[in-house]
């Protein structure tokens, strides 16, 4: 799932040990960009808050994974980005780009129905109507 939006707000680093190590966790709130404008917290882990750089006021395309799990019946919903970039970045074709490929699809004839034979049901389609 992807969000494109202005993030207007950075939360604090959280850092922490578990039983698998060290770890640490950093909330953004994204500000979506549609007629009715929508606000989003999604966070980041690990090496992925370096990576993405994130900055207050930039537009941004996040991809997001969203997750629910259930603690002591309780459910808690993750919203995690994975991959993060600028909006409005446009990929860049491959360099070794091929020539499109000619349609080879068969040219009808200038005889061909005509409207009102297709309406009629004189057209030579396989449609049951």
């Amino acid at each position: 799932m992807e969000l494109v939006g202005k993030i207007i707000k950075i939360l604090p680093l959280q850092e922490g040990q578990g039983a698998n190590g060290p770890w640490k966790k950093q909330d953004f709130i994204i500000e979506t960009e549609e007629q009715y404008p929508k606000k989003v917290c999604f966070n980041a882990w690990g090496d992925k808050i370096t990576q993405f750089n994130l900055q207050e006021g930039q537009s941004y395309k996040v991809s997001i994974n969203i997750e629910s799990r259930e603690y002591n019946e309780r459910w808690y919903t993750d919203v995690r980005a994975w991959k993060v970039e600028p909006a409005g970045a446009v990929a860049a074709p491959p360099a070794n780009t091929v020539a499109p490929v000619q349609d080879t699809a068969p040219q009808t004839n200038a005889s061909a129905s005509t409207e009102d034979d297709i309406f009629e049901g004189g057209g030579d389609d396989d449609l049951p109507f």
